[in-house]
């Protein structure tokens, strides 16, 4: 290998150095995915020509596992959008990102006062909200203002009426998904007013 050869060599690993340090100072995950896609093709490169096979072996791991995060993300985006434009508030655009949990007739949800740390979405079942007279049906949201509340605390009680199974982000989730993409903090923000309003009209 002649030295100028080298130089190039080296200037590719230097800029596959540089993109995964860019990656540090992202805030939203679709440029980061990008530049990590980015910077696995640099590294390849690299490891190719320089002789450094690890290097090579990871990034071709590393590629993939990249590029099926970011069509995740796109495709997530864009369920979000059509969620958005049906004002839609199921969770079901979600599912890689949710657990599924079942709960028996007459099991509390949560109480008042509790800890604030998961959204629900009722797949099946029904659950009652004593504290505010209101009963959910499957396909609502369940928890979304102790979330996202300045106090991370329950709002009022919700009990299983009958056996019920919930689709459940947990709330660190929750939040990356609100700062990482603007469209999930706008879907939040639209389904916590409307639910703020749904109550002030109740109790008119």
């Amino acid at each position: 290998m002649n030295s100028g050869s080298v130089n190039w060599v080296q200037l590719v690993g230097y800029a596959a150095s540089l993109l995964v340090f860019s990656t540090f100072y992202m805030k939203t995950m679709i440029p980061l995915r990008c530049v990590a896609i980015a910077s696995n093709v640099a590294f390849l490169t690299y490891g190719y020509f320089a002789g450094l096979y690890p290097v090579f072996l990871l990034h071709t791991v590393l590629l993939p596992l990249n590029a099926f995060r970011l069509r995740q993300m796109f495709r997530f985006k864009e369920r979000l959008r059509q969620s958005l434009e049906r004002r839609d508030l199921s969770l079901e655009w979600m599912l890689p990102f949710v657990n599924r949990e079942s709960f028996k007739e007459n099991e509390p949800l949560f109480r008042k006062g509790d800890p604030a740390d998961k959204l629900y979405y009722l797949e099946q079942g029904t659950v009652r909200l004593p504290e505010v007279d209101r009963t959910i049906h499957a396909g609502e949201i369940i928890g979304e203002m102790g979330v996202f509340s300045p106090f991370k605390e329950r709002t009022a009680s919700a009990v299983c009426t009958t056996d019920s199974t919930f689709l459940v982000l947990g709330e660190r989730t929750a939040l990356e998904l609100y700062y990482q993409n603007p469209d999930f903090g706008l879907f939040m923000v639209r389904t916590i007013i409307r639910r703020f309003l749904d109550q002030q009209a109740r109790s008119a």
